[in-house]
């Protein structure tokens, strides 16, 4: 069985992208807030994503993508019956 070559639609992207931003920011913050906490918001804001959107693009909306390609697949395979 191939898996179709379909992009997900633009809402999926979305969720996946913010699946992958949110708790990279969060976690970003935690743990720069005592290193870039004093600095003027648009400075800390250019370290931070210095560092968040490289992880995010290179690491995680890719293995959040291919965890999406899996899980729909599976789901497909569960909807649609076999064929003979």
């Amino acid at each position: 069985m191939q898996l179709e070559n379909r992009p997900p639609s633009a809402h999926r992207r979305a969720l996946i992208i913010w699946l992958a931003i949110y708790p990279l920011v969060t976690l970003g913050q935690l743990l720069l807030r005592p290193l870039i906490g004093d600095l003027p918001i648009p400075v800390s804001t250019l370290v931070l994503t210095l560092l968040v959107v490289p992880v995010a693009v290179y690491l995680v909306v890719p293995a959040l993508t291919r965890a999406n390609v899996r899980l729909s697949a599976a789901r497909s395979r569960r909807v649609r019956p076999a064929r003979s």
